[in-house]
This record gives structure tokens, sequence and C-alpha cells, in this order.
């Protein structure tokens, strides 16, 4: 752990959590690009790889929820990420749950939040990617754009919200994210079921294909799932991905489960648990994908990289590219880059 993190976590972790989240970012962005920057900056390891078409410059990522805005773009790929993936994005801003709803559990390294896709809405976050200078460099560093629904929305009209975002991330995004599996948006998990999952993939895939021909380039479409699925929703959702052509799949987002976290404090907070615990949970989903994807599919695991051999393990497990979030707050910058050459020797 670099110093300047050293320093800085204990006074971090003696804020409420959120409040800390919002210090760091508006720090992120109000430093990237100065002399201030290299006191969490790092190197780039070069360890490229191809995936959906892409070429990513190495095989760690960060994941979406850390930077919901677009705030910190240039800031992120000075940490030495090799692709970077931002919001949830909804098409109209929303304040998402009440306060508060992040929770650190540091004896478990992890976190639980119930967030529910707070953001600024679709023409900030896209205004705040065009003014990344990393973007308009056209530097090696690879931008997913996360989108998802407002939780105002009815479920029976989800498909228009995602249409909304996918129509105006598409031409900024290297590739785009569906999120169908926070636990913090009221019933939108129901959308990894069988019929809901086609109806909304179809409706993707068709607009795909004119926004396709509408900008002269095919951007990749990923879908993110979650940790706590049966076997056979696992299978679902595999035959769903390939059935609709949909360019590879992200295993997974925070758990419902308390598993290994039990009697600590703030552990029956509502939400999603990340970190350390959801590690063996989002290893087995990512096993049973690559097992029922084959060999070529892209998948990107996530869930409980705190130290770089767990990264070794996404990638025993199936992974193609990790990427972290909870193991950053706990870790600080240096996981990017240890991360990044353990994978490189692997």
């Amino acid at each position: 752990m670099p110093l300047p993190y050293l320093l800085a976590r204990p006074l971090l972790f003696r804020m409420d959590a959120e409040a800390a989240h919002e210090l760091t970012l508006k720090l992120l962005a109000g430093t990237a690009g100065t002399p201030l920057s290299r006191t969490w900056s790092c190197p780039q390891v070069s360890d490229p790889v191809t995936l959906a078409g892409l070429r990513f410059p190495n095989r760690v990522g960060l994941a979406a929820g850390l930077d919901k805005n677009a705030r910190c773009i240039d800031a992120f790929a000075a940490m030495g990420f090799g692709f970077v993936e931002v919001g949830t994005v909804t098409p109209r801003p929303q304040p998402g749950n009440p306060r508060p709803r992040m929770f650190r559990l540091p004896q478990a390294q992890a976190l639980i939040n119930r967030m529910g896709f707070n953001n600024d809405g679709l023409d900030a976050f896209l205004a705040n990617v065009q003014r990344s200078r990393v973007r308009a460099a056209g530097a090696g560093m690879l931008l997913g754009l996360n989108i998802g629904k407002n939780a105002a929305t009815p479920m029976e009209n989800a498909v228009d919200d995602y249409l909304a975002c996918l129509d105006g991330v598409y031409p900024h995004a290297d590739y785009v994210t569906l999120n169908i599996s926070s636990p913090n948006t009221k019933n939108l998990r129901s959308l990894q079921g069988d019929a809901a999952l086609d109806a909304l993939l179809a409706a993707i895939a068709g607009r795909r294909d004119a926004l396709a021909q509408q900008h002269g380039r095919r951007t990749p479409i990923f879908l993110k799932i979650a940790p706590d699925l049966r076997p056979g929703q696992v299978t679902t959702i595999a035959q769903a991905l390939q059935r609709h052509g949909m360019d590879g799949v992200i295993a997974t987002n925070t758990t419902i489960s308390r598993n290994g976290v039990e009697g600590q404090a703030h552990a029956e907070e509502a939400g999603g648990l990340s970190g350390a615990p959801l590690r063996q949970a989002s290893n087995a989903i990512i096993h049973q994908l690559r097992a029922l994807l084959g060999p070529g599919f892209p998948i990107i695991g996530v869930g409980g990289i705190l130290r770089a051999q767990d990264a070794v393990e996404k990638i025993r497990a199936g992974a193609d590219v990790v990427q972290i979030y909870t193991g950053l707050i706990y870790r600080g910058p240096s996981l990017v880059l240890q991360a990044a050459r353990a994978l490189r020797r692997s």
C-alpha cells in the first residue's frame, strides 16, 4: 500500500462511508492531470488481450458503481486500469435510496450498499464522458458505460429506459453494460428471468443493429448478472446471451447473502454485499458460465478481489479479464498495479 493511501485511509475510514466516497471522487476529479495526481497514479501494465473485438491494454478494470456520474475517468486512467466502467446511469436524474445507505465491514474487508442508482441522469453523464481528456486524446484505456432503469419506471416499461440509455451512450462507449442485477432497485432482478430477459435482449439487439448502421460501428454489449442465481437460472441466462448475440457477460454484481459476515456490525443492513465474502460465489458463477458458454465467449470477472492472487483465481475460474471496486477502497491504487502484474505473469 503506497504511503499516501496508507496515511489517507484511516482518515477516510473515520468518516461516514458515503461521505468518504464523495470526498474521494471530488479530490480525484479536482487533481487529475495535476502534479498532485502523482500521489495516487500508477503505471499501466502492458498485458493486452482482445475480447469482443476490443483490445484491452491489460486485464484489470474498474467496476461500475464507484463513479456513477463519470466524473473521474481521467483519474482512474492514471491509476493504470486497462479499462474503466462508469455508471450505472438512468435516463432521468434520481436521488437513490435514503441515507445512510453505504456501510463498511472492515473485519470482513467488505461493503454493504443500497445506493439505488443515485445519479445525475443521462445528459449530465454524457457531458462528463465528453469532458474526459483521456477520451479526447484517444488513449488506450477502454471505457464501458453501464446503463439501468429509473426506480419510478414501472417494470413493464423497463425496456424503454434501457433503450433510451443505449441510444445516448452508444456513440461514446467502447462497450455498453446492461445492469439488470442490482439488488437495490425494486424488482430489477426479475429481468434475469426467462421471458423478461428474452424481451429485453431482443429489444436491445434490434436497437443495436439500427445504431450500428447509424454510427458506422458495432459497440459490444455486455450483461451484468447477480451471484445469487441457481444453476438453472445461469443456464437460462447463458442461452439467452448466445441467442440474442450479446458480446459478453459480467459476473457478478453484489450479493444479498450474508455468508461470511454474520454477527458483524452492519451485517444485517439491507443492500448488496461486496468485497472478500463475495469471492467464492462470484468464482462459482464464472466457472458455470465458462462451462456453458465455451472458451470463446467473453467473461469479465468481478467480486472479492482484495489481493493480486484473487485476480489470478478469477482468470483460473474462467474469466478473461477482471474488475475491482471494494478492493480499491481497502487496498488503494497499488492493487491495480499488483493485480495487473500478477495476471501478466500467470
